[in-house]
């Protein structure tokens, strides 16, 4: 009897922690960036990971984007991930914006632990890598 109750309890730790490191692996959710600055809303769309700016410490214009049918939108409520793939555990690679210059790059999202996104935008084929370290906020 006593086996039996350790058996079902080693079970329920087991699918505890499964469970535990499944919501780990997930970037869902509202994340602050590196200069403390903006905060980026992570979610699914269109069966992969996008990143939409949801608030700025000072709201601004997408003055940098290189279409000019866009320089005045608010960055508030634009998109700045794009379709940002599963390429293995705890990774994602697709296009990051930059409205600091308004290039886009090729990149990668890794989460480093459940509240720490590590983001590299790269160019030349991944030669050259600048990356940043967000924060998640909810």
């Amino acid at each position: 009897m006593l086996k039996r109750i350790s058996t079902t309890l080693a079970a329920i730790a087991a699918l505890s922690l499964s469970a535990s490191l499944a919501n780990a692996a997930s970037p869902d959710g509202t994340w602050l960036t590196e200069s403390g600055k903006t905060q980026v809303r992570i979610a699914p769309c269109g069966g992969n990971y996008c990143g939409t700016v949801v608030w700025m410490k000072t709201p601004a214009k997408d003055t940098e984007n290189p279409d000019p049918a866009r320089q005045s939108r608010d960055l508030v409520g634009s998109q700045m991930l794009y379709n940002l793939k599963a390429e293995g555990d705890n990774t994602w690679k697709g296009k990051l914006y930059n409205f600091e210059n308004g290039k886009t790059y090729t990149g990668k999202m890794q989460m480093m632990s459940t509240n720490t996104l590590r983001l590299s935008g790269c160019i030349l084929g991944g030669a050259i890598c600048k990356s940043q370290t967000w924060r998640k906020v909810k």
